[in-house]
């Protein structure tokens, strides 16, 4: 079953507004993990031999998800991250539903500011807003903090605090195949310039080393940089209107 055969969801790599986000984790593995766990921890062995820097920690993966009334419903187990690595990899990766939330920094002079994933990830040298899969530290009280991930995300990876940015209203979400990303604006009272430069001396103090640089993005061109394919969107709303 695929995301789009869910009542009530627009079309394919589509932006459209959400109102919220309702997305608990429910207790017991995920049936993904319960069902291919050896597979799993075999690719694992693989994984890790060839990139010793990945960190097998807990993290949430959606089991089920909605979209009724503007809101997201979701239904997540905690997973091992070995399990994600593994169910990304599928032809066809039924069963399952990785979110996550994109903040999009946005400077005073009209970019978008977008990191390079390093070597050291599972993802490297491509380029989007500084995220991180929900996890254990994203969950209260059985729910998820989607805005609180973004927060924490930005914060670790680039050393921007989200807090000194005005925040649009509107939330926004899109999805590519089992890949669904909540976003939305956050405005700086700094040039494209001066972001960059706090990011860069982040980046000298910064221990995990999850990023290799940050890009200002002023266009919606998409050979600009090797993007992941769920920037296109975002890109497109961006620059493809007037928002500023």
């Amino acid at each position: 079953m695929t995301i789009q055969t869910i009542s009530g969801w627009p079309a394919e790599n589509t932006v459209f507004e959400v109102e919220a986000f309702d997305l608990s984790v429910l207790p017991g593995a995920h049936p993904i993990y319960v069902a291919h766990r050896d597979e799993i921890e075999e690719n694992w062995a693989r994984e890790a031999a060839a990139n010793p820097h990945l960190f097998n920690g807990q993290m949430v993966l959606q089991n089920r998800l909605s979209f009724r009334d503007g809101v997201i419903i979701g239904e997540a187990h905690v997973i091992p991250y070995s399990t994600l690595l593994w169910w990304r990899r599928q032809p066809d990766p039924a069963g399952a539903f990785h979110l996550f939330g994109f903040a999009v920094p946005v400077s005073s002079d009209g970019a978008i500011i977008a990191v390079r994933m390093s070597e050291r990830t599972a993802n490297p040298g491509q380029v989007y807003c500084a995220a991180g899969s929900l996890d254990l530290l994203d969950i209260v009280d059985g729910k998820l903090d989607l805005e609180a991930n973004m927060y924490r995300e930005v914060r670790e990876e680039t050393g921007l605090d989200l807090a000194e940015a005005k925040a649009d209203r509107q939330l926004f979400a899109s999805y590519g195949g089992h890949r669904v990303v909540g976003f939305r604006f956050y405005r700086f009272d700094l040039t494209a310039q001066e972001m960059l430069a706090r990011i860069a001396d982040h980046m000298v103090h910064d221990e995990e080393k999850e990023i290799a640089g940050a890009v200002a993005i002023r266009s919606a061109d998409r050979g600009a940089h090797p993007y992941s394919p769920l920037m296109f969107p975002i890109l497109d709303l961006f620059f493809g209107r007037s928002m500023r």
